[in-house]
């Protein structure tokens, strides 16, 4: 079984920014990260894509740690990514592109990232390729 593919779209070099927190959190146990900032080149150690079009093949899981207003122009290449889920962190909710992607077959999930692990609610969504 491959592991599950996680998109962290607002990913931050910033030890101390929750995005960065869940990107270590997401690799420890066992997930391949795709950090994603058009400001960076690599985070942890891991190369960043610069856009959600960049990303080749199936996602499982986005993780939002950015702004309705960046998050909502982004909804064409979310749906096309077409992961299994989107999870809208603490400040990311919008409805609107919430409700545009459960109509177009992905589901949502207002939570944290970091709480969904440590609580031991992290769910595998493993797509196979």
């Amino acid at each position: 079984m491959q592991s599950e593919k996680v998109v962290v779209l607002g990913a931050s070099p910033k030890r101390e920014r929750y995005s960065n927190m869940a990107q270590r959190l997401l690799m420890e146990i066992g997930c391949t990260v795709i950090p994603v900032n058009p400001g960076q080149s690599e985070i942890e150690g891991v190369p960043v894509t610069r856009n959600l079009s960049d990303i080749p093949g199936s996602v499982d899981t986005v993780t939002m740690y950015v702004s309705p207003d960046v998050s909502e122009k982004l909804t064409s290449e979310l749906i096309r990514l077409k992961p299994q889920r989107v999870i809208f962190n603490p400040g990311t909710e919008s409805p609107t592109l919430q409700a545009t992607l459960e109509k177009s077959g992905i589901a949502v999930q207002e939570a944290c990232t970091l709480v969904l692990i440590r609580t031991g609610q992290w769910a595998p969504r493993v797509v196979s390729n």
